[in-house]
């Protein structure tokens, strides 16, 4: 009775939560949202970047969201509401507070996420000279940080989903983010658009 009654008055007071895809670069988000839609959740994206050699199925942007930062109007994430949104880890600690987020946020092997994006930027043509090993203590700091904010802002809530699993386990990752959303997605259809072939970047020792 507890949680309905707190869940009715975050409702009264936010409206329909936001669903934030999140995590860093490279972990999995775009297969999430990806996951959220042929679930049937309709998602907020302009379709500004267009699918490419690193993530071929698309990527689910919504542009104006790499400027949550330094923007000072924020309204416009209210029409995320009863919706999907993608937004990078580093971001989450400035979308506005009149909303209430339910938050899937993808973890990947660290190692895996510098291989991916040092590839991405080889795509790219350009020169990476960041060090590997200050990267993974920067992205650690960061996960840690980001555990932190959740618990400490009460309109969010957060599941982690790892990336391994949700490629070879779609049927696991289905389930749990099924029940994290309300047990009502169409579980099998979230599960059949994962490819397995698009996992690359392999590398150990896992963190």
């Amino acid at each position: 009775m507890a949680g309905f009654l707190s869940e009715f008055v975050d409702k009264r007071r936010y409206g329909d939560p936001i669903v934030i895809v999140s995590g860093l670069p490279r972990s999995g988000t775009s297969m999430m949202m990806k996951m959220l839609e042929s679930g049937g959740l309709p998602i907020m994206t302009d379709a500004i970047r267009a699918a490419d050699i690193d993530n071929p199925k698309g990527y689910y942007e919504f542009e104006r969201v790499k400027d949550l930062e330094k923007e000072q109007d924020k309204s416009y994430i209210r029409e995320g509401r009863g919706k999907v949104l993608k937004v990078i880890s580093f971001l989450l600690k400035d979308l506005p507070d009149d909303n209430r987020y339910k938050v899937i946020f993808m973890r990947r092997d660290l190692n895996e996420v510098i291989a991916s994006q040092n590839k991405m930027i080889k795509h790219r043509g350009e020169v990476d000279e960041t060090n590997d090993k200050m990267m993974i203590e920067a992205y650690l700091n960061h996960l840690a940080a980001v555990r932190i904010l959740v618990r400490k802002r009460a309109n969010f809530e957060m599941v982690e989903v790892r990336y391994d699993t949700a490629v070879h386990q779609p049927a696991d990752a289905a389930k749990q983010v099924n029940a994290f959303l309300g047990g009502t997605l169409p579980e099998e259809k979230m599960r059949d658009v994962v490819d397995a072939e698009l996992y690359r970047n392999r590398r150990g020792p896992a963190v």
